[in-house]
């Protein structure tokens, strides 16, 4: 049990330690530890294949060997006339063994009928006299009988340990020899297993050993390159994300070739401009809020507090009431503005359609305005031609989108200008709405960013047009909530006209 727990927290030092580390070190650490684990499951698979093969080798090498001796022994036995006949044949076939056993390092012996050893390479001498010692290696040897009943019959194999003969693993061949149709004998081969596999393994590993080396080290090397190169844009990445934190966007992360990692540092690099943008309208936006906030409060306080301490007399109070009535409804469409896109954000903003008339609600909305339209001497068109259009819409939130359309119409219309209003049905069966004014317009890079939210089209005069750069943000909004579309088209010192489409009210 003790053992047991060791082994655990031994575990998990390791799994902390592998988890502290760099991505650059895991990722190398795993592939040279698959390539190592890949180097030992090849070199084992290898084994156990040359090993097989060296064993059919074996075999094939021992069964030539003694079906070559026993061949070659009935050929030398058949010419035999006489005794001395019989003992030059023999000293041939001890000749013949030894050369033969020299040659592929075995052991090769001829045993009679009944598995005695007769004849090796050690029974004679090199002057033809019989060895007057014997064969001290082979004298000993007996070969079981079930053995030579078996060799007797047909060729024969096996890879064992006879009690007597090997005292080791030992692959064992043997085969019949025959005079005039008689089983007198048979030849049998014999190599130690583990001697012969021990040196061929030997010489095999180090070869394999050599060329793991080299294709090792070459590995690594591309690994470490590979790895490097994959997880240097992801330092980047995280170097450039601790300058967003900080506020800095001009951080950026080099794009090489044109794979997924390149797709997303492009992508990277895309979302680091649209964040500085949007930080940039941001800031913008703070700024044209504080203003915006600033200005009327600062009417409104300075217009009642000169009330209260006389500073205004008595019969100017209701013309200053008045225009604190405008700040305070300026102030008023401000916060609703900037509670709405919180809604928006949330996703807390809810659509109640209800079938109504857009052109009444067009009609109405531009009454509001009586006041600035008449002080700017401006043309109203399309009034007469304006017949009711009921759409399947938010009444409240599509008041909103149009109040904001007359209000930035109203502001950029030139002196002595016009308004126009247009209603009609497009291709798809939607009902569109336009409200056009004469002006100075807006340039065509600019047309394509009004919707965006903060932005403001003129900085130089962002104060002076009342506006925090939300309206037309807002105006796209609601109008895509309804599945319509918003757009805007103009040119410069002639016209702006935008446009929305809202679904038509059944019935």
């Amino acid at each position: 049990m003790a053992k047991n727990n060791i082994f655990k927290n031994q575990g998990r030092k390791v799994k902390r330690f592998f988890t502290h580390l760099p991505l650059f070190a895991k990722y190398l650490t795993i592939m040279t530890a698959l390539m190592l684990v890949s180097y030992l499951v090849l070199m084992s698979a290898l084994t156990v294949f040359l090993s097989n093969r060296w064993a059919m080798e074996t075999q094939e090498l021992l069964m030539n060997n003694v079906k070559q001796s026993a061949e070659y022994s009935e050929d030398v036995l058949a010419e035999c006339n006489n005794a001395a006949d019989v003992e030059n044949a023999l000293f041939l076939l001890c000749n013949n063994i030894g050369v033969t056993a020299n040659a592929v390092d075995i052991d090769i012996f001829f045993v009679n009928h009944d598995g005695k050893v007769i004849l090796c390479r050690e029974d004679f001498l090199y002057n033809y006299s019989p060895s007057s010692a014997g064969c001290l290696v082979h004298s000993g040897y007996r070969i079981p009988q079930n053995i030579m009943d078996e060799v007797a019959n047909n060729e024969y194999f096996s890879r064992t340990e006879i009690e007597g003969l090997f005292a080791e693993d030992t692959f064992f061949a043997g085969y019949p020899v025959y005079m005039q149709d008689t089983f007198v004998g048979a030849f049998f081969a014999s190599s130690p297993v583990q001697s012969g596999l021990a040196e061929y393994a030997l010489n095999l590993g180090g070869m394999y050993l050599s060329s793991a080396i080299f294709a090792s080290a070459l590995s690594f090397l591309v690994i470490y390159a590979f790895t490097a190169k994959l997880t240097n844009p992801l330092r980047q990445m995280s170097n450039a994300t601790k300058a967003y934190a900080q506020g800095d966007f001009s951080k950026r992360v080099s794009v090489r070739g044109v794979d997924e990692l390149a797709e997303l540092c492009q992508s990277f690099n895309q979302m680091a401009t649209a964040l500085s943008v949007l930080e940039s309208s941001r800031r913008s936006f703070v700024a044209n809020v504080s203003h915006e906030l600033k200005t009327p409060m600062t009417t409104i306080g300075g217009f009642i507090d000169g009330m209260l301490d006389g500073t205004i007399p008595p019969e100017k109070h209701q013309e200053y009431l008045g225009i604190v009535s405008v700040e305070v409804k300026r102030l008023s469409r401000l916060v609703t503005s900037m509670l709405n896109l919180s809604k928006i954000e949330a996703g807390e903003l809810e659509i109640k359609p209800s079938s109504f008339d857009i052109s009444q609600q067009i009609i109405n909305c531009m009454l509001t305005f009586e006041q600035e339209i008449e002080k700017k001497n401006i043309t109203i068109n399309g009034f007469d031609n304006l017949s009711p259009v009921f759409v399947y819409a938010d009444r409240d939130m599509i008041y909103q989108v149009v109040y904001n359309l007359v209000d930035n119409a109203v502001k950029f219309t030139n002196e002595n200008g016009a308004i126009t209003v247009f209603t009609g049905e497009n291709k798809k069966g939607q009902l569109y709405i336009s409200i056009e004014n004469t002006g100075e317009g807006i340039s065509s890079e600019e047309v394509g960013r009004i919707f965006e939210r903060f932005y403001k089209v003129d900085k130089s005069r962002s104060y002076d047009v009342k506006s925090a750069g939300l309206g037309l943000y807002l105006c796209k909004t609601i109008v895509e909530m309804h599945q319509g579309k918003i757009f805007a088209e103009s040119e410069k010192n002639k016209f702006t006209r935008f446009t929305f489409t809202l679904p038509r009210a059944k019935g």
